[in-house]
């Protein structure tokens, strides 16, 4: 029994349509890692992220080998080069840190990542040499009222607090606990901002399996796997998108009703235009899930609609490029030659006017079933995991019965820099992702020079100046000058 089906509460359809889509030819696919059990097993819903050295960091829900929580193990927290050389930086389980991390890490401005386990569910601290604490276990309070099963990853908000989501637990009528949403400052003070509910009067939705974003109005945005008032169209409801403001009131901006989407289990991004994307599992025009864009007023527009062949259950959310379109995975879809009889799922372009194109469908040697999503790093190569399939066969009984890759697509984007934090008020030093640094000449935000540090080649420490605002950074090294994939976001 996979992952899925020991968490999820619904079923996902098998069934696969017609209509594959054409697959780009200008790209390169590279399986970067086979995982073994040993060095972890079964990449869930993460997605990568880049560190100060220029390496990837990542987590594995199983594996690791520590026999507490039965074969293959409680996961791990790995590092990846991009050509592919891993280091396991830590197993859970044996020191008592939670287990099973489902969600990705956040690269904080003090260097090191946060993330958060699902079972004996935590929030922890994890150096780059591998270092972890915990900085807030779950459930401290009677009958999990501040939360249980944090299934999604944080988000720094502008404050310089975390917030996040729990799937399970807080103060309201659900049996185990509908869901919430928290605050909780880097040094482990946490604050149930919301709980929520599951009765008829409960249009907010319960069960958000997604992390939050911030929105550049200074609220945050998030989704709800089930509820809302579409209860007929969906058993317990197709699920919500909100807005909650920082002090924890929540408006229901969206309720989904079957065919325009159903559960959506991801993140939202917001696009340059100022509008939200973001997926759903199921629903649309065939039942396969949907790509949809929705404003912050709460107006909706379904993009596209997935039809099996082009793939089908996205689970991960999407990511915005340097070339302006989005980019995401389904974890089913394709075709069938994969395996006994299945799809092992795609990667997907989709253009801001809802055309997709198929970039690849895995074929169990190089992946199957990616439930997470993608980063682009700052190299302009695409990198992600996939949760099974593999050259290695896991001693297991599941639907796939490999370990999981990690993987890189190339579909030939050039380089760019990013930032640890993209905002930031005059005065404050901030950190800068890229490559090519040592020699750098000038760093400048939206034309205004900064003072700058290269701490690295990959790392660059500089300083908001006087007179900046909101705009672009640009960053000159001998190669060349690299631009900032967003803009940077100045503070008053």
């Amino acid at each position: 029994m996979t992952k899925l089906n020991r968490w999820k509460l619904a079923s996902v359809v098998l069934l696969l349509c017609a209509g594959m889509t054409g697959i780009l030819q200008a790209q390169t696919f590279t399986t970067l890692v086979n995982f073994d059990i040993t060095n972890g097993a079964d990449p869930y819903l993460m997605s990568l992220v880049q560190g100060p050295n220029g390496n990837l960091y990542g987590t594995t829900d199983s594996g690791g080998g520590f026999a507490g929580c039965g074969p293959p193990g409680c996961g791990t927290v790995f590092e990846i080069t991009r050509n592919g050389t891993l280091t396991q930086l830590y197993n859970f389980g044996a020191e008592g840190h939670g287990a099973y991390p489902l969600a990705g890490l956040l690269l904080a401005p003090n260097g090191k990542f946060y993330g958060t386990t699902a079972r004996v569910g935590s929030v922890f601290e994890i150096s780059s040499k591998g270092q972890l604490r915990t900085v807030y276990a779950f459930c401290s309070k009677p009958n999990c009222s501040d939360g249980s099963t944090p299934w999604a990853g944080l988000m720094l908000a502008t404050d310089g607090n975390f917030y996040g989501t729990t799937a399970y637990g807080g103060s309201t009528n659900c049996a185990a606990g509908c869901g919430t949403v928290f605050k909780i400052t880097p040094g482990g003070q946490l604050d149930t901002l919301y709980n929520f509910c599951f009765a008829s009067n409960c249009a907010d939705g319960y069960q958000p399996f997604a992390a939050l974003v911030e929105g550049t109005d200074g609220n945050l945005y998030g989704t709800t796997y089930l509820g809302g008032n579409n209860s007929g169209d969906c058993f317990s409801g197709c699920g919500t998108i909100f807005k909650i403001t920082p002090t924890g009131s929540l408006t229901t901006l969206y309720q989904f009703a079957l065919t325009d989407g159903q559960n959506p289990d991801a993140s939202l991004i917001q696009g340059v235009d100022g509008k939200f994307y973001g997926t759903t599992v199921k629903g649309g025009a065939l039942g396969d899930g949907t790509v949809f864009e929705i404003t912050s007023a709460g107006n909706l527009t379904t993009l596209y609609s997935f039809s099996g062949g082009d793939g089908m259950g996205p689970y991960a959310g999407l990511i915005q490029a340097t070339d302006g379109n989005f980019y995401g995975t389904t974890y089913l879809g394709g075709d069938f030659s994969c395996n006994y009889d299945r799809s092992c799922g795609t990667v997907f372009k989709l253009t801001p006017a809802g055309t997709l194109t198929t970039l690849h469908v895995f074929e169990y040697a190089d992946g199957a079933e990616p439930f997470g999503g993608l980063v682009q790093a700052t190299d302009g190569t695409f990198y992600g995991a996939a949760y099974s399939g593999g050259n290695f066969v896991c001693d297991r009984a599941v639907d796939f019965p490999g370990c999981g890759t990690v993987y890189s697509l190339s579909v030939g984007l050039g380089p760019f820099v990013a930032f640890v934090r993209p905002y930031g008020k005059v005065g404050q030093t901030g950190g800068i992702l890229g490559q090519g640094f040592i020699g750098t000449t000038s760093v400048s935000l939206n034309g205004i020079p900064a003072s700058f540090t290269v701490v690295s080649d990959t790392f660059i420490k500089a300083t908001v100046p006087v007179g900046a605002t909101t705009g672009y950074v640009t960053v000159t090294t001998p190669s060349g000058t690299l631009t900032s994939n967003v803009p940077f976001n100045v503070l008053n």
